[in-house]
């Protein structure tokens, strides 16, 4: 899936936070820069977050269940395994390569990880075999694709096959490995206590500002047009806004028993640890430069003394990497370990990284793109599943979703000036 034609160019760290790049002036200059460059074809999570609302509305309506707190907390767990892998898979897709493997390559791991800590093996110490599988086959694949030239649909796929009935060897037909670690087991099913909910709020309102300050006293340093101080405020805003409502719904008692359950899930200030830490290193890092530059035109990043080799591999570890500690979510949260772990849901991962605005292309896309069709895709599946509505039903849906948004992928390359394949 590798293409040299001309793609998005690599968004500068200095730049990368404003809404009208390279735009001085008011808040009303910032937001008209913006809506050009929505005019214009560069459209981000837009059209994601906008299918986000709609579904929550139409689900909302058709089930009462659906804004329900305990149906919430439920969505979230769904969701974490799906938004770890999607967020993975970018680290390819805006290379313009693609892993099919990525699942598979976790479900081993796991199944690596539990039949050696029933042998007897110290769990952390399998848990890291587990992780160091992940490694290797990203190593494997990243020297097969950018030392070797071939393909990463073909390598992948056929990873995707081979892993499969490694799976099976590891764990055996119709075996079935509980996970009982509970540490492990708590990512999924456990809770923050209420207050941590709050502390967590507050952490990251305090990330925000200093990041957005800092930002802002580089631009200064480094003569870089700046963004209006109203936009900062703005943001940080939003935040508290919608944070606080989150938690608020999260530390309700949502029980049916005499014991309370209440409070954020454990997973989520994983996932947001690992969605912070991934954009830090795409946005503000020579790494992620060089990605999104390779993603636009690998032959130039290459004539420019990018090392695109190098580069490439690291992506495709850090990809399967990711992929092995998706696959420990889904293990928490079932409590167990068989040999079709990760088989399915590698698609699902693909098609939330192009739901949320990450182009199939390469070379443009983020991590919170990501996260946002993730959660497109758990709201239908959630959805529908509320509904009683046949699996079926599921995949027709989420299917046509993918088509709709890699067509407005497509349809806005070309109004944004991108060469029609």
């Amino acid at each position: 899936m590798s293409s040299n034609t001309r793609t998005e160019a690599a968004p500068d760290p200095l730049t990368s936070d404003l809404i009208g790049s390279g735009v001085e002036g008011g808040l009303g200059d910032q937001v008209q820069a913006w809506w050009q460059r929505v005019r214009s074809g560069d459209m981000g999570a837009l059209p994601a977050v906008g299918g986000l609302v709609v579904l929550s509305i139409l689900f909302s309506i058709l089930s009462p269940f659906f804004l329900t707190e305990r149906n919430f907390a439920n969505l979230l767990n769904q969701a974490a395994t799906l938004v770890v892998l999607g967020m993975a898979l970018v680290f390819v897709l805006l290379l313009g390569e693609i892993d099919l493997s990525a699942g598979v390559t976790g479900g081993v791991g796991m199944a690596l990880f539990v039949v050696m800590a029933s042998q007897g093996v110290p769990w952390a110490l399998a848990l890291a075999i587990g992780f160091g599988f992940g490694f290797l086959i990203g190593a494997l694949i990243g020297f097969f694709v950018a030392r070797v030239g071939i393909p990463s649909f073909v390598v992948t796929l056929g990873l995707f096959l081979g892993l499969q009935g490694l799976a099976l060897v590891v764990i055996g037909p119709g075996g079935l490995f509980r996970v009982e670690v509970p540490e492990l087991i708590a990512l999924q099913n456990g809770n923050l206590p209420v207050w941590a909910g709050w502390a967590m709020l507050v952490v990251i309102i305090a990330v925000s500002a200093g990041m957005s300050f800092w930002d802002r006293a580089r631009r200064v340093r480094a003569g870089v047009p700046n963004r209006d101080i109203s936009l900062v405020f703005i943001k940080l805003g939003v935040i508290a806004v919608l944070g606080g409502a989150v938690v608020f719904i999260l530390n309700q008692d949502r029980g049916q028993g005499p014991i309370a359950v209440q409070g954020v899930p454990n997973v989520v200030p994983i996932v947001l640890v690992i969605l912070w830490i991934g954009t830090f290193v795409l946005d503000r890092t020579q790494f992620g430069r060089y990605i999104y530059a390779i993603g636009g035109n690998a032959e130039a990043a290459r004539r420019s003394g990018v090392k695109v080799r190098w580069i490439k591999w690291w992506a495709f570890v850090i990809c399967s990497s990711l992929a092995v500690f998706s696959a420990l979510l889904s293990v928490s949260r079932v409590g167990s370990v068989d040999a079709t772990v990760g088989r399915d849901i590698v698609l699902s991962g693909v098609a939330a990284a192009v739901v949320g605005g990450v182009s199939l292309f390469g070379g443009r896309g983020r991590l919170m793109h990501a996260a946002i069709g993730a959660l497109v895709i758990a709201v239908i599946t959630n959805g529908l599943g509320l509904l009683n509505l046949p699996a079926g039903i599921n995949l027709l849906v989420t299917g046509g979703v993918l088509i709709l948004a890699a067509t407005v992928d497509a349809l806005s390359r070309i109004r944004s000036g991108g060469v029609r394949l």
